[in-house]
């Protein structure tokens, strides 16, 4: 008795390559406003994210920041040790768990990412561009909820969990009033960390 797939080969060839088409050419958008976003900063995709992900996590380890991040284990500890050197992150040891070095943002990176959250610029982010029809026809952004479930299936709840709470602690955490954004001060250990609006 012949074995019965619920697709055929050629649904999943297309299938497959439709996908991996449609990624590519959105992660090359991506990467080029994300790459001219944060220039003007001295950093890379790779050393914005890493700020992005230890603000998120308050205190990730560098298995974290890669697993988070998408990123080889090497390539997340590398480019926070250079971030580390710039002052940017803190690396420490927890009292109930002295095996892993975790990453914590030091008041200058919080600062730092702060303003490159304030320099971010719509109108140049050819992606949101891409998805403002979808909203003017809609009323609200797309949610993504099919491309979150191949994720999920792919690298599992934790992944996707993390991902969708980082993008709460981001909403709840920073303010927008008249066009600029700030950490909220709940976030600081000192007001004086609050980094000024330019």
């Amino acid at each position: 008795m012949e074995h019965q797939t619920p697709h055929s080969l050629k649904q999943s060839v297309m299938f497959s390559h439709r996908l991996a088409q449609l990624s590519k050419a959105l992660w090359k958008s991506v990467e080029k406003d994300w790459q001219a976003w944060i220039k003007p900063f001295n950093l890379n995709l790779n050393e914005h994210h890493i700020l992005w992900i230890a603000y998120q996590l308050d205190g990730a380890s560098i298995t974290d920041i890669a697993n988070f991040g998408v990123m080889h284990v090497s390539t997340a500890f590398n480019f926070s040790k250079k971030l580390e050197a710039r002052g940017l992150l803190s690396f420490s040891k927890r009292e109930n768990d002295k095996r892993n070095t975790y990453i914590y943002l030091t008041p200058e990176g919080r600062s730092l990412l702060l303003e490159t959250f304030r320099s971010y610029d719509e109108n140049t982010y050819s992606v949101y561009g891409g998805a403002l029809p979808i909203r003017e026809l809609y009323g609200k952004f797309p949610e993504f909820s099919e491309l979150i479930s191949i994720v999920r299936h792919i690298y599992g709840n934790d992944f996707v969990d993390r991902f969708e709470s980082s993008l709460m602690k981001f909403e709840d955490s920073i303010d927008e009033d008249e066009g600029f954004l700030s950490i909220k001060k709940s976030e600081f250990d000192d007001p004086n960390d609050i980094p000024k609006s330019s």
